[in-house]
C-alpha cells in the first residue's frame, strides 16, 4: 500500500505458467486461437464505455492485441495507435521489477493526435502477457499523464510477483 500500482486494476485471464506460454506463443504465431483467449480476458472485465489501447510491441504483436481486445470487449472504441514508443524497446530478460521500470522510463507516450479520445475516458490496455508490469505501468503512466479518468489493464497471463522476487 506504501508504492500504489499506477493503474486502476489488472483483468488476467490466468497465471502465467507453462501452460499459458504455450498458450500465448500460439496466440503470436497464429491468430486461431485468438477468440478463446478473448473469451477468458473477456470474463475479468465490465465493458460499458471504455476505450481500448493497444500495448506498444511492434506492428503483429499491435494487431494481434487489437485482434484480442475487438473480440474480448465488443461495443468499445478501439483506439490502436493511443500509445507509441518514444525509444526502443531495452531486453528486459534478467532484469527484476525495478531494473526493469528504470530501463522503460520515458520510453512510450501517448500520441499527440490520439489524446482528446484518451482525456476523461475510462481506458483498458491490452497486453497478452504481464511480468513484473513495467510496461504496463509505464502505459498506464502515459496514459493517465493524458488525461485517462481510469486505466485497467486486461492480459491473458499474469507472473505472480513471488516470482520475480529472485530477480535483481
Amino acid at each position: 500500500m506504501a508504492e500504489p500500482p499506477p493503474h486502476d486494476g489488472i483483468a488476467a485471464g490466468t497465471l502465467d505458467n507453462e501452460a499459458s506460454r504455450k498458450l500465448v506463443l500460439a496466440f503470436k504465431h497464429e491468430r486461431r486461437i485468438a477468440q478463446m483467449l478473448a473469451q477468458v480476458v473477456a470474463a475479468r472485465l465490465r465493458p460499458a464505455g471504455r476505450r481500448l489501447a493497444g500495448g506498444c510491441g511492434g506492428a503483429g504483436s499491435t494487431s494481434r492485441r487489437c485482434s484480442l481486445a475487438r473480440s474480448a470487449l465488443s461495443g468499445a472504441t478501439l483506439v490502436v495507435d493511443g500509445l507509441v514508443r518514444c525509444k526502443p524497446r531495452p531486453v528486459l530478460g534478467g532484469l527484476g521489477r525495478k531494473a526493469r521500470a528504470r530501463a522503460l522510463f520515458g520510453a512510450i507516450a501517448t500520441n499527440p493526435s490520439r489524446i482528446e479520445r484518451l482525456e476523461g475516458s475510462r481506458v483498458v490496455s491490452v497486453e497478452d502477457v504481464i511480468t513484473s508490469g513495467a510496461t504496463t505501468g509505464a502505459c498506464v503512466f502515459a496514459l493517465k499523464r493524458a488525461g485517462a479518468q481510469k486505466a485497467i489493464v486486461a492480459c491473458f497471463a499474469r507472473v505472480l510477483d513471488e516470482t520475480l522476487d529472485h530477480a535483481g
